[in-house]
Formats: structure tokens, C-alpha cells, sequence
């Protein structure tokens, strides 16, 4: 009885500050740390950018090319898709493919990795996601674009979730092949197969 006495005491700090319109967040509001404030952010903004793999079985990965959709757990890639309430799972890839890629340098190391892996259709890699649209055999290329993604209006003729729009390119088509990506996953000791 003592014990939640004091963390009612302790919590008037955190409460007064939840409701507050300027939240300060990630905030201790006593010496000892037992009672603070957490999270990423302090509001949520009506629209979000999004990462946005794309694979090809095509030859040549050019604007001809048939480029599909790696549909991830939580992320909102497909327009159709409402969205996901998750509690109290956190799906990580899905967070680092979001927020805030676009502002962190160095925030992305771990998209070669994952390309590689899409590459080669790792066991691993694809359990992370919730469809893989090469199940029989893995991608020619990768492309990871950029979308603007922000709620549909409710009277939307088709009935979507949301409303994107293509913001850019983030990585252009890449191949298992490329020096390049096989010179990051090798430096990075990520590579346990020899490239095929």
C-alpha cells in the first residue's frame, strides 16, 4: 500500500505532462528515476515517409520491369492495407524502415544487409516480413524507394487506408552481382556464402 501511495505521488509529474500540450519527452521528474516519461516523439504527424522494397525477376531492371512489393508486418505499403494495431509486440524492422530514416545519418547500415538477404531469399530475413512476392525464387534486383504516405479521406472511392505518393528513390535497382553491395556486405562481415 506504501509502495503505490508513492508511485501515485512519483507519477504526478508524468501524468501532468501527458496531457500537456508540450510533452517533454524521455524526462525523469524525480532524482531517483523511478518514475519518467518515454518515447520516441512527442507527437504523431498525420503523414509519414516510408522505405519501400521492390523486387524484379525481370532481366533488365528498367522501367518495363514487373516490380513488386515486399508487404512487411506492421508497415503500411499497401494502400489497401488497414492499419496494424500491435500491442504489446514491437516489430522492429518494420520501426527501422520508418522512423526516421530520412533524418539520422548512418541510420540505413542495416538495408544492405537486408537487400542481401532479399537477394537470396535467406530463411531468416524473409520470416521478418509479411509477404515475400518471390516465394519460389529470389529477386534479379532490389530497389528500395520513398513514398509519402498519409490517411485516405473517409469517403475514398476505392475504399484505401491510405494515399501515397512517390517522394524518390533511396536505393536504385541493385543486384546480388553488384561489386559494390558485395564489397559493403563483405567489409561489414555479413557475408557467410561466396556471391553466386
Amino acid at each position: 500500500m506504501l509502495y503505490a501511495g508513492v508511485v501515485a505521488w512519483l507519477s504526478w509529474g508524468p501524468v501532468k505532462n501527458l496531457v500537456s500540450s508540450e510533452q517533454a519527452m524521455n524526462t525523469s521528474f524525480d532524482r531517483l528515476h523511478l518514475v519518467n516519461t518515454y518515447g520516441a516523439f512527442g507527437s504523431i504527424d498525420r503523414e509519414r515517409f516510408e522505405l519501400v522494397f521492390q523486387g524484379t525477376d525481370s532481366a533488365v531492371a528498367d522501367l518495363m520491369a514487373d516490380w513488386k512489393d515486399y508487404e512487411f508486418k506492421a508497415k503500411p505499403t499497401d494502400p489497401m492495407r488497414r492499419p496494424v494495431i500491435i500491442s504489446p509486440y514491437h516489430y522492429r524492422l518494420d520501426w527501422a524502415a520508418w522512423y526516421p530514416w530520412h533524418r539520422i545519418p548512418g541510420r540505413n547500415q542495416w538495408v544492405p544487409n537486408f537487400i542481401w538477404k532479399l537477394l537470396h531469399n535467406d530463411p531468416g530475413a524473409v520470416s521478418l516480413i509479411a509477404r515475400n512476392p518471390f516465394p519460389d525464387a529470389p529477386p534479379k534486383y532490389i530497389r528500395v524507394l520513398v513514398y509519402r504516405y498519409r490517411f485516405a479521406p473517409r469517403d475514398h472511392p476505392d475504399g484505401a487506408w491510405w494515399v501515397r505518393e512517390r517522394e524518390g528513390t533511396h536505393i536504385y535497382p541493385i543486384s546480388k552481382d553488384s561489386p559494390q553491395l558485395q564489397q559493403i556486405v563483405r567489409d561489414a562481415g555479413w557475408m557467410r556464402e561466396q556471391p553466386q
